[in-house]
């Protein structure tokens, strides 16, 4: 590991002027490139405390061993410098799309003497034309087949075309009208050109002039009673339109439009394209990268722009550019993508209208593909006992964790205190074995005794399970240790149980209300719902949630379960007792595993936190009347028009309601009286008094 401070330039050496920058390692190896507006304070960033820096910058800084930069006239001319040398010299260190796929295009070979359609994938060739990518080759065929209807271009491989004109015959498709058979000149090199412009111009969206022109001849034919030919053109308009039926019309004034939108986390992002021609999406197409440099989502726009557009000129780059956030040099990106259109392209936001909503649509398959990308790696067996291995590893366990449990701590300012536990077995989630807790031990807002109580509750009842199933047994010095506190045997380990070192006292409150949705309630044979004890248990925090963790276990006298923490802002894994955390490497598949175990605790978490709010929000003081349903509650609040309107009338008025007997509403009055507001509700800001008659709410 290098230090930077071996390679830093001097303060005078380094040009406030604009530039590109490469890091260099010990080999020579370019690891780094980047460009800034000012040289000298960019680069100057690097060489700051390296405690100040992000994790990812302080591994690029400590892994090159010099710097060196490149004077440029103008920021557009660093940007495209910067994207030479990405490509160049393929830095470890930079963000790098790479598509998850290879993307068929339609392409007409307008550099041959007789264009050919066809499909085709890899680099792009100078003098071809195209348009996409698909999603599929079996959707270009289609919309080629119909449109060859009425643009009979050659389709046929050059072996094909030779053999052909070799011969005098044309192929199948020149028989039947869907090839204009140039092979055998049934037309001109100059006709089958226009035909195959007239193609081009069609599938880049000028296409109400055709569907026009043909609608006309047709019409003009069956005047002329020459009604094979207008059948002929009716099929041909016919086809047309159904080719364009399938890419439907998504933005109304026929845009010429790209919309690029991200989804990230803080280890990988997902990049969707949707290519919008004519106001329709013409093809779609998506990237995932890893995030191995410090890079917010503008950083990422940036990188996108320049490998969509670095190769590309003209039509290619399309009129607008739609993103979810602008560059840092907007104005510099702008006019590079200007400069390879050929004329003025806008870089936006959309703010509203159609456009937000298709970059809505794009977003979402943003987050989906980041989804699946994630779930493809996660359901991989050899990719999970890889994971499994490495978290073993980094954290000193003797075997891999089989089964590892995740907690995290959810409110609202410091009401609704809620914690969830999510549970990973061989590395996949086990839904039916989620729990989730309501925080009971006080009020207010405090993360670290949430998790210390939690934890407390939830191996409490693994060692009450225990005793119950008889694979503890009493532990006389134990009990004697806990003293008058203690109410029942205290169990010692068995077995496979955990090992007690200390004394275990007796649980001092059951574990879990049945609100916690914790409480088993039969005893019919069946593993008790915390019966099984994790190999790991993980925290959504950093170290002193992990602290709170294992003080919870080391009173129970538990200690063959590992804890750790996952700090979210850095990734970064904290263990107990260890003043610096245990980095794991950003390729990790321990890591991903470890990420995704707490992003579905949190996801959990906040579910049950929400759920909890909208009850509360929407109580009534009728939930407290024991015997009075959802159906009878509603039957009160239709029959009196609302709360404050039941509560002031009287218990005979009540019994008068179907299905309300005289029990039930002297209950119900009973209810209501004790929840009675002593004053008026009044809006402060406008001295209104507010009336109560929300139809289900006091």
């Amino acid at each position: 590991m290098a230090d930077p401070s071996s390679y830093r330039p001097k303060p005078g050496q380094i040009p406030d002027s604009p530039g590109v920058y490469k890091f260099r390692d010990e080999h020579r190896r370019v690891i780094y490139v980047g460009k800034a507006k000012n040289l000298r304070q960019r680069v100057a960033n690097y060489f700051q405390d390296l405690a100040n820096l992000h994790p990812r910058t302080r591994t690029m800084v400590t892994t090159a061993a010099s710097v060196e930069w490149t004077v440029v006239s103008t920021e557009v001319e660093a940007l495209q410098l910067e994207y030479s040398w990405i490509k160049e010299f393929d830095p470890r260190f930079n963000v790098k799309y790479r598509d998850d796929k290879s993307y068929p295009y339609l392409a007409v070979t307008l550099n041959e003497e007789f264009p050919r359609v066809q499909v085709m994938r890899g680099a792009k060739k100078k003098g071809v034309r195209y348009f996409g990518p698909y999603g599929h080759a079996w959707a270009i065929r289609e919309t080629v087949d119909l449109m060859l209807r009425v643009f009979p271009v050659r389709t046929c491989s050059a072996g094909v075309f030779k053999n052909a004109a070799r011969t005098g015959r044309p192929c199948l498709l020149g028989y039947i009208g869907k090839c204009s058979a140039p092979c055998v000149g049934r037309v001109t090199p100059e006709e089958h050109r226009e035909l195959a412009e007239d193609f081009c111009d069609f599938m880049a969206g000028r296409t109400g002039a055709y569907i026009r022109r043909l609608e006309k001849d047709m019409m003009q034919a069956a005047e002329e009673m020459e009604y094979e030919r207008a059948a002929r053109l009716r099929d041909d308009a016919e086809a047309l339109k159904r080719a364009m039926e399938k890419s439907a019309v998504v933005l109304a004034d026929a845009t010429d439009a790209d919309l690029i939108a991200v989804a990230e986390d803080e280890l990988e992002a997902a990049l969707q394209i949707f290519h919008v021609r004519g106001g329709r999406v013409r093809g779609q197409r998506g990237w995932v990268t890893d995030k191995v440099e410090a890079v917010d989502t503008s950083g990422l726009v940036e990188h996108a722009l320049q490998q969509l557009y670095g190769e590309e000129r003209g039509d290619a780059v399309p009129k607008e550019v739609l993103v979810p956030a602008l560059p840092e040099d907007t104005e510099a990106v702008s006019q590079w993508l200007a400069e390879r259109r050929g004329s003025q392209v806008s870089l936006r936001i959309p703010q509203r209208g159609d456009k937000k909503d298709l970059m809505a649509t794009v977003q979402r398959n943003a987050q989906q593909a980041l989804g699946l990308h994630k779930t493809k790696r996660a359901s991989d067996l050899t990719t999970r006992s890889r994971a499994l291995e490495e978290i073993a590893e980094a954290l000193g366990l003797d075997t891999a964790p089989l089964r590892i449990e995740c907690y995290d701590i959810s409110h609202l300012q410091g009401d609704d205190v809620v914690a969830s536990m999510v549970v990973f077995e061989d590395g996949l989630a086990r839904k039916s074995e989620y729990r989730r807790f309501q925080i009971k031990g006080f009020e207010g807002q405090d993360d670290v005794r949430s998790m210390h109580e939690v934890i407390g509750r939830r191996f409490k009842r693994y060692l009450q399970d225990k005793e119950r199933t008889g694979e503890w047994e009493e532990q006389p010095e134990a009990a004697a240790a806990v003293g008058p506190a203690a109410t029942g045997p205290v169990p010692a380990p068995t077995g496979p149980g955990p090992a007690a070192t200390g004394p275990v006292p007796a649980p001092a409150l059951t574990a879990a209300s049945p609100d916690d949705e914790t409480e088993p309630r039969e005893d019919d044979g069946r593993p008790k719902r915390f019966a099984y004890p994790p190999q790991l248990v993980v925290v959504d925090g950093g170290q002193p949630q992990v602290a709170a963790a294992q003080r919870a276990l080391d009173e129970l006298g538990i200690d063959d379960i590992a804890v750790c923490g996952l700090a979210k802002r850095l990734e970064e894994v904290w263990l107990p007792d260890d003043d610096d955390p245990v980095v794991l490497p950003r390729s990790s598949e321990g890591l991903y595993l470890l990420q995704r175990v707490r992003d579905e605790a949190h996801r959990f978490a906040i579910a049950y936190q929400r759920a909890k709010r909208a009850k509360r929000i929407r109580s009534s003081p009728l939930d407290d009347v024991s015997g009075l349903g959802e159906t009878r509650k509603q039957a009160l609040i239709k029959h009196f028009g609302s709360v404050k309107k039941l509560r002031q009338a009287t218990i005979d008025e009540i019994c008068e309601v179907p299905g309300i007997g005289r029990r039930t509403a002297e209950s119900v009055a009973a209810a209501l009286a004790s929840t009675a507001p002593a004053v008026p509700a009044v809006n402060t800001a406008t001295g209104e008094i507010i009336e109560e008659d929300d139809g289900g709410s006091s």
